[in-house]
């Protein structure tokens, strides 16, 4: 007998309509009444962190100046501040509530380094834990994630608005 592990979220993607634009600009756009809804965890002056609706792991952030960019070159110097002070934010927001054993933070720069949405610069806050890489995602296509997407987003949010965020 084996078990059932349940990733409904990637139905959605396969299935879903794919927005025209930027998914990211869209998502901001949409204002703050809509922040949940679009796993907006905080907004600043240049710059936001929302979480990914198809993670790597458990808790994977992403911090994007709120200017449409593709290279890191073109962000001022104003944007570029606030987007690494909010990667630094929420490196500390996800060790004090998520409590990964590491993390990997990184940037994609074009479609040829990986970037999956290539014209709008992200940066990668992804949690890890020893031993969370395993056979799943290679036989499977599955990540196991501990807690829902929507309970991760309330620990999270919270914590950025306690911070004085």
């Amino acid at each position: 007998m084996s078990d059932t592990l349940w990733t409904p979220w990637r139905m959605d993607y396969i299935r879903g309509e794919k927005p025209d634009g930027c998914v990211f600009c869209t998502a901001l756009a949409d204002g703050p009444e809509k922040h949940r809804e679009n796993l907006i965890l905080f907004e600043g002056e240049a710059a936001f962190v929302i979480m990914n609706r198809f993670p790597y792991a458990h808790a994977h952030t992403m911090v994007l100046p709120k200017r449409h960019v593709p290279w890191l070159e073109v962000l001022s110097s104003t944007e570029a501040k606030e987007v690494f002070d909010l990667v630094l934010l929420t490196q500390t927001i996800i060790k004090e509530v998520i409590n990964p054993q590491g993390l990997n933070i990184g940037i994609n720069l074009g479609e040829a380094a990986g970037a999956g949405i290539e014209d709008h610069l992200h940066v990668h806050i992804v949690p890890r834990w020893t031993g969370d890489t395993n056979f799943m995602p290679l036989l499977a296509d599955t990540r196991v994630m501990p807690e829902h997407l929507d309970e991760t987003f309330a620990h999270l949010y919270s914590a950025f608005h306690k911070a004085g965020r």
